[in-house]
């Protein structure tokens, strides 16, 4: 999986509110997993930024939220998601802030490519959303649209399908 950019952030709880370091990782399939640490032995939780990402705000525009102690309320980062949560997420700098934002963006908006390892001729764009899922097959089993595997259906076999 291509890594997006990596590095420490502060995340606010959802209950308590209070603020917890974690090593942030965000891919380009578009999970933004935290880990308790920078070994990414122990993950602490994960956001789905192609299917639950509303918007990203940065500094000013986090309404209502009081960055960690000795930090700018620049630092801020709120991610936006569909059901109306919010997590709250605080950089090391602005400019941190800003790159976090912009990498969360381009994984948000960049498109799953699938292709084919058995035909060199396949490769196409997949925009996944929450109700798509793209499975990759080596065709050894069954008609692409048919589908099935020996003996199963479309080749014969009487079972219920």
């Amino acid at each position: 999986m291509a890594l997006v950019k990596s590095g420490w952030l502060w995340r606010q709880s959802s209950i308590l509110r209070r603020w917890k370091r974690n090593w942030f990782v965000l891919y380009l399939d578009g999970s933004l997993v935290y880990y308790h640490d920078e070994t990414q032995r122990d993950m602490d939780g994960r956001i789905h930024i192609k299917y639950s990402c509303r918007d990203v705000r940065i500094g000013r525009e986090c309404k209502d939220v009081q960055p960690p102690e000795g930090r700018s309320r620049d630092c801020l980062l709120t991610v936006v998601l569909r059901d109306g949560s919010k997590t709250t997420l605080c950089a090391e700098s602005e400019d941190d802030a800003v790159a976090w934002k912009m990498a969360v963006l381009e994984a948000k908006s960049t498109p799953v490519h699938v292709y084919d390892p058995y035909d060199d001729d396949y490769y196409q764009t997949v925009p996944l959303d929450s109700h798509q899922a793209a499975y990759i097959s080596s065709g050894h089993y069954g008609h692409q649209y048919g589908g099935g595997w020996p003996g199963g259906p479309g080749e014969g076999w009487p079972g219920p399908y």
